[in-house]
């Protein structure tokens, strides 16, 4: 699957590594997007974007401008010499922006949830040779994503790539949507010839973190951005919070260092020491899980014969909070560490579950 992906060096429109994508959330006046494109023009993004169909998560809020806004959107490009971007959510979408001119397409997070909706979209594409970005659905669902990047792949679209824009959450974070990376580094070690591009301004929700989500893309290998910027962004009519002026968008393109991830033959060489290392503690720490889980096996063997429960949340609670305090003190996030001890708190429970459970 996906051997023909083309790599973004033979997309055409000038896109190249970084293919960052910039315009505002939504397009609200011919004006707006007009001016807010000039000043995108020197800033150091790949192709200009501008949402037309805004889904919103309760009636009543700012649901786009609608087709009229193609065209604008298509004339702001021309102007500033960039090519064009849209979210589009269903095949009228699609006959719509190809019609107008638009250069590349995207189908968002809302879409990608419904596998009808995608492949109601992969079937209007068929027969087209366009560039077709899909982020990643609502809910952290790696097969999901995968999911919609081959119905688009299937429907003969070989400039495809993905866009990571966070997950949503029940919880409260200080992101708009916690941005999860461990699922785009998969899928990009399961398919590294799908282009990544990272969109910030949806991840952060808030201006002043977009730079430093930014950099991390890059620091991890990731193609590229998706920018969210107004020429006014507090009086934006959609996402005001989490929108950058142009200026801002020039800014954060200059400031990101872009390593290379090639080696050259002495940092292969000094890597090689490091990770021998890294090799020689992970087999230490399985040997150790091991041993823990032989040990839990034995805790099982004990309960079972007592008539105890296999869950001990007091106990576990306990064990916790003095791992949590440890693990801080050797500069490790509780948040990691919570994780960690709840994933040996399972397997634990597997295996005590499993004594519990054998024939006598």
């Amino acid at each position: 699957m996906f051997d023909e992906i083309k790599p973004l060096s033979e997309w055409g429109l000038g896109i190249k590594r970084p293919f960052i994508i910039a315009g505002p959330c939504s397009c609200e006046t011919e004006e707006q997007i007009t001016e807010t494109a000039l000043r995108l023009k020197d800033s150091g993004i790949t192709a200009l974007r501008a949402g037309i169909w805004k889904p919103r998560t309760r009636p009543g809020m700012f649901e786009g401008i609608g087709k009229e806004g193609l065209g604008w959107l298509v004339s702001a490009g021309k102007a500033s010499g960039l090519p064009t971007a849209v979210e589009v959510a269903n095949a009228q979408h699609v006959e719509d922006a190809l019609h107008a001119g638009v250069d590349i397409l995207w189908i968002g997070a809302r879409t990608t949830v419904n596998p009808f909706s995608v492949q109601e979209v992969a079937d209007s594409l068929k027969g087209v040779d366009v560039p077709v970005l899909v982020k990643n659905p609502l809910n952290p669902d790696l097969q999901l994503w995968l999911g919609g990047l081959e119905r688009v792949y299937a429907a003969g679209i070989k400039r495809l790539g993905a866009i990571h824009r966070g997950f949503s959450s029940y919880e409260r974070t200080e992101y708009r949507n916690k941005p999860m990376w461990e699922l785009p580094i998969e899928m990009r070690r399961r398919h590294p010839m799908i282009p990544i591009i990272t969109d910030p301004s949806h991840i952060c929700g808030r201006r002043t973190m977009i730079s430093a989500a930014a950099q991390t893309a890059f620091d991890l290998d990731f193609d590229g951005l998706m920018i969210e910027s107004h020429r006014d962004p507090a009086n934006a009519w959609s996402d005001a919070d989490q929108q950058v002026t142009p200026e801002e968008v020039k800014e954060i393109v200059s400031g990101l260092v872009i390593r290379s991830s090639a080696l050259a033959h002495d940092t292969e060489d000094a890597l090689a020491v490091l990770r021998g290392q890294i090799d020689r503690i992970d087999n230490y720490l399985l040997e150790l899980m091991g041993e823990r889980m032989e040990v839990a096996r034995r805790i099982g063997d004990v309960k079972r014969e007592k008539g105890v429960t296999i869950l001990q949340a007091r106990r576990w609670d306990q064990i916790v909070r003095d791992r949590i305090e440890k693990g801080v003190q050797k500069e490790l996030t509780d948040t990691f560490i919570a994780e960690l001890m709840e994933a040996i708190h399972q397997e634990s429970i597997r295996h005590q579950n499993r004594v519990m459970n054998k024939a006598d």
